[in-house]
């Protein structure tokens, strides 16, 4: 544990002109007694660290020193290439790896572009989650993290519907998507790639056994088609409109965009007034109200009866609301 921390702090003290012991105790979550300490075993072990005094003062290292400790391990490398997902980094456990993957790549680095990465993270950041989705991580994803990375076959079990089944899984990969984390893993007795929601595993265990990974599983490709298929699936009703351009425009706001798409591309020509007619594939009526109303006079329902019915309802009290001025 020191080890790695003295390492660290060469690295901090490499890629930067000088740094306060407060710094330093800050970026290795020690406090600044620690701090000097390994410094003085820095010292002692020969690696020319210089301490300021005063109020300016602070550690910097003398003589153009470069440790040759920048070598990526593996597990470093690949942090790396997911370090622009902070959140997911954390979840996973792998945030320290990030870190000193980073730190080895700064040290590399010629003097005057040591600040870079500090200069992007300024400027930007990718925040995953959705609003309002829960803080806390599921309590299996760094296990689930673990066995994905080493390849490691796992024996879990996951809540189906009312009923909680045991599975020998093949973990390939993980997915984030709007804040919650997904597992994409080849079932061992079916050797069928399924997808499965990280929260409800209740216990997984990852044995010694590695599976041999699939070279043509391309976990983008794999999760985009999955992803448009769970989408179809849900669209199970259908609801007829009349458009005007507007709500042409805006139907791919307030509605699946992919079935808004399809939709509008399969409009035959517009009527005498620029309006068109689509059958647009919904989740539900009662979702269909909540989003197409949205729309407001940019789109008329012309079918299914009840769902015309209700969006009558819904203009006739409208036009009470919003007509002529008289009564309160």
């Amino acid at each position: 544990m020191r080890a790695a921390r003295l390492i660290k702090l060469v690295l901090l003290l490499q890629s930067r002109t000088s740094m306060t012991g407060s710094e330093l105790a800050r970026q290795l979550e020690v406090s600044e007694r620690t701090v000097a300490r390994d410094v003085l075993a820095l010292s002692e072990a020969g690696v020319p660290v210089y301490a300021d005094r005063g109020r300016s003062g602070g550690y910097r290292l003398i003589g153009g020193y470069r440790t040759r400790l920048t070598g990526l391990g593996r597990t470093e490398a690949e942090a790396l290439f997911l370090s622009g997902v902070p959140s997911a980094l954390r979840e996973m456990g792998l945030a320290d790896a990030a870190s000193a993957a980073r730190l080895k790549v700064s040290a590399a680095l010629q003097p005057e572009l040591r600040d870079a990465s500090a200069s992007a993270a300024q400027r930007f950041h990718l925040d995953a989650p959705g609003w309002w989705q829960p803080a806390d991580p599921p309590e299996l994803l760094p296990a689930i993290a673990d066995a994905v990375w080493d390849d490691r076959r796992l024996t879990a079990r996951y809540l189906r519907r009312d009923a909680e089944v045991e599975r020998d899984l093949d973990p390939y990969g993980l997915v984030l998507k709007a804040g919650v984390w997904y597992l994409a893993a080849r079932a061992v007795d079916t050797r069928e790639f399924r997808v499965y929601r990280v929260d409800r595993f209740t216990a997984v265990t990852a044995g010694e056994e590695r599976f041999p990974r699939s070279d043509t599983f391309d976990l983008p490709v794999f999760w985009e088609e999955r992803a448009a298929e769970f989408t179809r699936s849900l669209l199970r009703e259908r609801a007829v409109l009349r458009l005007t351009p507007e709500g042409a425009r805006r139907l791919p706001h307030v509605t699946d965009r992919t079935a808004a798409r399809e939709a509008v591309e399969a409009a035959g020509p517009p009527d005498e007034r620029g309006r068109i007619t689509v059958t647009l594939g919904v989740e539900s009526l009662e979702v269909a109200y909540e989003q197409l109303l949205a729309l407001g006079p940019e789109a008329e329902v012309l079918a299914p009866g009840p769902l015309r019915e209700r969006f009558a309802s819904a203009a006739a009290r409208g036009a009470e609301l919003y007509g002529p001025q008289g009564t309160p």
